[in-house]
């Protein structure tokens, strides 16, 4: 039986497949995730030079000119602000002292001076000395007021000559503090020309702070700035040490004293003669 051609057409076009669409966009998904991950394995293995040279940071250097001028407004010593020019103003107030006292611990310390009264008194770092005058430093041999925001100097008082030592050999080392001879002064003459005041430390009594008021301070071998620390071996510690002195001072009285003249230490010896 013959076959019409149309029917042999129609049969042939029925046995053509669909196109899996899903198939091929997966296969070409699989082929972009296989050429990116070569792209990574060639990022990772291919050195850095290989697309130019990499140079890190370089230092800076500063030039001559500039590094002096740095350093030159350093000080190591006083970083607290620019070294300070020598050669300090000196004070032309009528200011006197007599005795200093550093703290190596702290950098601070004490000075005693005399205004223009001539009345001595001891005056910590800080501490007013006259209105718009306050002590703003000590040294070994002055120290520094601020007066008005300007900075200046005033000088150990040392007119008046060291007491003249005793004939005989230099003592030994480690030996006691020299006795300084002296006329024999009366009880009188210890109460009317020797003025006394506590030295206070850290909220309490040191020592007692010696004042000339009269020729019998000097007599009595004191000199301006002494500064009492024992009393007949016994600690300077309250006021009423200084009671207790003055209650010492009856005709025909030895009494021992044991006297912080600037840095060193001595020992003067009071016979008290009669009225």
């Amino acid at each position: 039986m013959r076959v019409p051609f149309g029917d042999h057409i129609r049969n042939f076009g029925g046995r053509l497949r669909p196109i899996d669409w899903l198939s091929v966009a997966e296969k070409l998904l699989l082929g972009l995730l296989a050429l990116q991950c070569a792209r990574l394995v060639w990022v990772v293995l291919t050195p850095v030079g290989s697309f130019g040279s990499w140079e890190g940071r370089q230092a800076q250097f500063l030039s001559i000119a500039e590094r002096q001028a740095l350093f030159s407004s350093f000080d190591p010593f006083y970083r607290s602000g620019p070294q300070q020019p020598g050669g300090g103003v000196v004070t032309s107030l009528a200011l006197t002292v007599y005795g200093i006292r550093l703290n190596e611990g702290s950098g601070l310390g004490s000075a005693i001076v005399a205004g223009p009264d001539g009345v001595q008194s001891s005056y910590a770092v800080g501490e007013e000395i006259l209105p718009g005058v306050r002590l703003k430093a000590v040294a070994f041999d002055h120290i520094t007021i601020d007066r008005g925001g300007a900075e200046e100097q005033v000088f150990l008082d040392q007119s008046q000559p060291a007491p003249t030592a005793a004939p005989g050999a230099g003592a030994p080392a480690g030996s006691p503090p020299p006795v300084i001879g002296m006329d024999n002064p009366t009880a009188d003459m210890l109460k009317r020309d020797v003025g006394y005041a506590p030295r206070m430390q850290n909220g309490r009594v040191t020592g007692l702070i010696l004042t000339a008021r009269g020729p019998g301070f000097r007599n009595a071998g004191f000199m301006p700035g002494d500064i009492v620390t024992q009393i007949d071996g016994q600690p300077v510690g309250s006021v009423g040490d200084l009671q207790a002195l003055q209650g010492k001072f009856v005709p025909g009285a030895h009494i021992s004293l044991t006297v912080e003249r600037g840095a060193a230490v001595s020992s003067v010896n009071l016979t008290l003669q009669g009225q």
